[in-house]
Parts: C-alpha cells; sequence; structure tokens
C-alpha cells in the first residue's frame, strides 16, 4: 500500500508565494517521477510539473518561470515552490508518484486547494 499526503494550500493574495509538499510512504521498492496536477472548476485538469528521479523536470507553459519543483528522494517528498501567484492559479493541486511495487502504479493524493485572490 502506498499513501500520497499533500500539503501547503491555502489562500494567498495575488503576487504572492506558497509551497506545496507531498510526500509519498507505504511500502514500494522506489519512487520514480512525481508530479503535481491541478483541476480548476469547469476546466481539465492539467499538468502543472514534474520531476524524475534523476531531477529531470517539466512545467506547463503556464507556470514556467513563476513555479519551482522540487525533490528529496531520501524523504519521497516532492516540493512546488509557487511564486507571483495569479488569480488563475487557483484550483486543487493533486500530487501523483509513479511507485515501483510488484509494478509500476500511479498513486494519487487527495488534493489540496489553492485560492489566489484580493
Amino acid at each position: 500500500q502506498v499513501q500520497v499526503v499533500e500539503s501547503g494550500g491555502g489562500l494567498v493574495q495575488p503576487g504572492g508565494s506558497l509551497k506545496l509538499s507531498c510526500a509519498a510512504s507505504g511500502s514500494f521498492f522506489r519512487i520514480d517521477t512525481m508530479g503535481w496536477y491541478r483541476q480548476a472548476p469547469g476546466k481539465q485538469r492539467e499538468l502543472v510539473a514534474l520531476i524524475t528521479r534523476g531531477g529531470s523536470t517539466n512545467y506547463a507553459d503556464s507556470v514556467s518561470g513563476r513555479f519551482t519543483i522540487s525533490r528529496d528522494n531520501a524523504k519521497n517528498t516532492v516540493y512546488l515552490q509557487m511564486n507571483s501567484l495569479k488569480p488563475e492559479d487557483t484550483a486543487v493541486y493533486s500530487c501523483y508518484a509513479v511507485a515501483v511495487v510488484q509494478s509500476i502504479k500511479d498513486y494519487w493524493g487527495q488534493g489540496t486547494q489553492v485560492t489566489v485572490s484580493s
């Protein structure tokens, strides 16, 4: 069993910053790629950023230059530093982790709300 738990969401003013964290725990051989998706009301879920175990990253165009994804492999934790937040960044942010157990499978967190509003 693999658990993925996010933390760090909340309400922030436009131009502000937030840092999300996501930790994977349980029984697995290793955690490979980790990342963040978001879904705003009435919109499709979109990839925000991902990071491989080796540290390679990929960002959505809409957040590139403002968000930074990083990870601590020893803690099986991924972080998303969000700067210069805009109202259009308001969404539920969900973390995922690709875990190697008996097979390779994606595990998802429950999501954390980020609201950017004055």
